[in-house]
């Protein structure tokens, strides 16, 4: 069961082109600090997203676009989403910046192989 759901109806965010270089670590910034239940790392997540390549800007996936969230096992995603969401709470507005080895991978197999991630996240339960 989820506890803490929250609101669904803010607006999908928009991601300022980024100044420099990719960073060669995950960066974890709270744009918005929630309030509610918090994510560990073994929970299941309902999250709106919107994921765009670092370099480009080009947005690759977004849930909001598909207008409806999603639910996640942690487990099974990224591991710059298993490290960058548990301490996350509901409620809030989370930017990752995931490079390669922690999106998919360095070279080959995944369209976004080799490439920094940007992923703005909204955390609307945790269960």
């Amino acid at each position: 069961m989820m506890v803490g759901m929250t609101d669904t109806s803010r607006e999908k965010p928009e991601i300022e082109f980024p100044d420099g270089e990719a960073p060669a670590t995950l960066e974890i910034t709270d744009i918005i600090v929630g309030d509610g239940a918090e994510a560990a790392v073994g929970s299941t997540v309902n999250v709106h997203y919107l994921g765009v390549e670092f370099d480009s800007g080009e947005e690759f996936d977004s849930s909001w676009s598909r207008g409806e969230s999603i639910n996640f096992p942690l487990r099974s995603l990224i591991s710059g989403w298993q490290e960058g969401i548990p301490g996350m709470k509901v409620g809030g507005r989370r930017k990752l910046v995931v490079p390669p080895a922690q999106a998919y991978g360095t070279a080959g197999g995944h369209p976004l192989a080799g490439k920094t991630l940007i992923f703005v996240i909204d955390l609307l339960g945790v269960s």
